[in-house]
């Protein structure tokens, strides 16, 4: 996942955080504006730019107590430079008016971009409650930026006067989707509308913060305690060590712990042996954040009906309608539509591995029907048994610190002529985090921080961010940071990931490098700058390299033994990537087709009461309401949703898949995994940015428009092309 800079992208557009080169003279960068005695100067670490080796932020320098006062005084200052340039006394050109929006907000985003991470990945009741205090004021920012009508005025005049005037192709990227999003924040309603615009993105900012850390919370307050050893027959050894640990740390010293993920999916549901104990484990997880202190459901409502009523004031016919207006697909109706189709297929499948799943209980001698809480079990049991694969025994293959180095990187050097050397003299939020500096054909070019290891103070999920963005107009280059959630090892063990973390760490790779490799002059058009429906696009398509023989074979070594893993566990693995399609493609659509529910509302009715009545006959309606295969995330903690900008959105991982994988088809066709094909990656989509359009720059990779079939194929949903209905896949 590409995570939001900001409460929302329009705020990463102008507030743009900035590096030099290595070598870059600290004097030669742009101002934000001329020297205006009106504008406030900075008085915090973030006011210059760091001394650090690319200017990497100095966490070191500042207390959770100061972030509060730091980041309200960047905001001040970008209000007060965007008032200079509102009321330029000059006639508006592209020069004064864009480009000087492009150099603003340097101090913000230089905080700002820190502190996200740290609200992210490190949070406590100090950085909670000052995330919270925040939110209202980033908001109010936004809306001073976009309802400035002396601004919008200017960007107006220079809107209408583009055809007479000479610009390069990213010149007219900028003034085009700078306007447009002038247009989409309101900027041409009237006074009052604008008004009641101001108090609900306020709110609506301020919900999204408490929604955020009541997921948080509601997923550490979900864990469930195991009284003894017994109960948690098929967890392995280390497993049951860190969950005795966890007991400990929190209160139940001779018992054990075991958490719920941030998807609905509990990964320990397909080895424990336990009925009972698989059925509280998932029962605590999709009941989650319903009831008590917790519950989101509140706010859930409050939200949905907040931005049914923005809608009305835009005259959009839906929530849907007015987010996507910048997507690759802008139209609600065809994201709809393309999820939709997929649908019968997807029962069907699911039909067939129920009933081999029930069946293969039966074989045990079973009575009981088949639940959601089995599911997993029985598909793990079933997996080994026509596959021989083990995820337990496919875990022991994979350390993390080697699957990055020896995996992530070797690809990333075979493909790109990257390199990569660890750092030990930059400071970091918290002591897992790693930074490497990143070489391309020997020539320094970007930080990369890395921050793999699940904990309390972190939010669940993976998400790559920037702190520093690419961009020529600053003289700048990329710091960007890659964040999961592998399970902690027992102590003195080493951390092993899963073949789910070890994908998950190539596809925010894809992010990074999407990053990485941003050539532009504007920083709102550099790098991960892009629609959501475009933006996974080079994160899923990284994660093809993950299960490549000649990449797996690098870093997939045993931990005890150092043994290479058998090419035959290798070719199964690639076999069985169609296996459980039914379930694991199925809960991504439902999720999907749950979010556009939400919001194709008609703003003129009343947001639905009951929130889970609302989800429950909205999984009716799209025919994937299944008790034994529920969404992957339910709305209570759909944080993509409420937090992370996704809202109408979350199709894009299903779009961008079938990106991703006819984009792949054309690597497999055309000599795969070779440095002429790197450089052909980073020349037509990579390295472009939003300096195109999303449309042109797949275009200009593949020779052609996307096609569906691929994705049909890989997911097993064109009939008579499919392995036999059967277990949870390992991919």
């Amino acid at each position: 996942m590409k995570s939001r800079l900001l409460a929302t992208t329009m705020i990463a557009a102008l507030a743009s955080a900035c590096t030099t080169t290595p070598e870059t003279d600290v004097a030669s960068i742009p101002q934000a504006v001329e020297y205006n005695p009106e504008i406030p100067q900075a008085t915090s670490v973030f006011a210059e730019l760091s001394p650090l080796y690319m200017h990497a932020p100095q966490f070191d320098q500042v207390t959770d107590a100061q972030w509060q006062g730091i980041i309200e005084e960047a905001i001040a200052i970008q209000i007060a430079e965007i008032e200079a340039i509102a009321e330029n006394p000059n006639p508006p050109t592209f020069a004064n008016t864009l480009v000087e929006m492009e150099k603003s907000g340097q101090v913000f985003s230089r905080a700002y971009g820190a502190f996200s991470q740290v609200v992210s990945a490190n949070i406590n009741d100090t950085i909670a409650a000052t995330d919270e205090a925040l939110a209202p004021q980033i908001a109010g920012m936004s809306d001073s930026i976009y309802l400035n009508p002396a601004l919008f005025a200017r960007v107006q005049a220079i809107y209408d006067n583009r055809a007479a005037m000479a610009m390069t192709a990213e010149d007219a990227m900028l003034l085009e989707t700078t306007y447009d999003r002038f247009v989409h924040r309101g900027a041409q309603l009237g006074a009052a509308e604008q008004a009641e615009l101001r108090q609900i993105n306020e709110r609506l900012s301020s919900l999204s913060s408490q929604i955020s850390q009541l997921i948080t919370q509601g997923q550490n307050d979900a864990s469930i305690v195991v009284d003894t050893r017994e109960e948690l027959a098929g967890l392995s050894e280390g497993q049951i060590a860190s969950a005795a640990a966890l007991a400990s740390e929190n209160g139940h010293p001779g018992k054990f712990m075991l958490t719920v993920s941030n998807t609905t999916g509990v990964p320990q549901l397909a080895q424990l042996h336990n009925r009972d104990v698989r059925e509280r484990l998932h029962r605590a997880s999709v009941d989650r954040n319903q009831t008590g202190e917790n519950s989101t459901l509140p706010l859930v409502r409050e939200t949905i009906a907040l931005r049914n009523r923005r809608a009305a004031l835009f005259g959009e016919a839906t929530h849907a309608n007015w987010q996507m207006y910048d997507r690759m697909v802008s139209d609600p109706a065809q994201a709809i539509g393309f999820m939709a189709d997929m649908v019968p297929a997807l029962r069907a499948t699911q039909e067939r591995e129920a009933a081999l799943l029930q069946a293969r209980a039966e074989q045990d001698g079973h009575d009981f029907t088949l639940a959601a809480w089995d599911w997993p079990y029985y598909a793990e049991i079933v997996r080994q048994e026509r596959y021989a694969l083990n995820n337990e025994e496919i875990k022991q293959y994979f350390v993390v610190d080697r699957v990055l180095e020896d995996g992530v990187f070797y690809m990333a050097g075979e493909l790109y002529g990257l390199t990569f050397e660890q750092r030990s003299d930059i400071p970091t939020y918290h002591p897992d985090v790693s930074v490497y500096t990143v070489f391309h054909d020997g020539e320094p070019i970007a930080l990369f921080y890395f921050d793999p290891m699940q904990r309390e103070s972190k939010r669940g999920g993976a998400w790559m961010s920037n702190f520093i963005e690419q961009s020529h107009l600053l003289g700048l280059r990329p710091v960007v940071t890659n964040t999961q959630n592998i399970a902690p090892p027992a102590p003195g063990e080493p951390a092993l990931a899963t073949w789910d973390d070890v994908e998950t760490m190539f596809h925010e790779f894809g992010h990074a490098l999407h990053g990485i490799f941003a050539d532009q002059q504007y920083p709102s058009l550099s790098g991960t700058n892009t629609a959501r429906d475009w933006v996974e696009f080079p994160s899923q398509f990284h994660e093809n390299f993950a299960a490549l023989p000649e990449v797996l074979q690098r870093y997939a070594r045993h931990h005890e033994t150092g043994e290479v893993i058998p090419m035959e566990l290798v070719e199964a693995i690639n076999r069985a990537g169609q296996f459980n399609q039914g379930h694991g493609f199925g809960e991504v659509i439902a999720a999907s087709l749950l979010d556009m529910e939400w919001h194709s509302l008609d703003p003129s009715e009343p947001a639905p009461a009951d929130v889970m009545a609302f989800e429950e006959a909205a999984l009716e309606r799209i025919g994937l309401r299944s008790d034994l295969v529920p969404p992957r995330y339910r709305t209570p903690y759909f944080r993509h949703i409420f937090e992370h900008g996704y809202d109408a959105g979350y199709y894009a991982y299903t779009w961008t898949e079938m990106l991703h994988h006819d984009a792949y088809s054309y690597v497999e066709a055309n000599g795969g995994m070779t440095r002429e094909m790197g450089d052909r990656i980073v020349d037509t989509f990579l390295g472009q940015g939003h300096s195109k359009t999303y449309e042109q720059m797949f275009r200009d990779f593949t020779g052609r428009d996307p096609r569906v079939e691929p994705l049909l194929e890989a997911r097993g949903l064109i009939p008579g092309d499919t392995e036999p209905a059967g277990a949870e896949g390992v991919l």
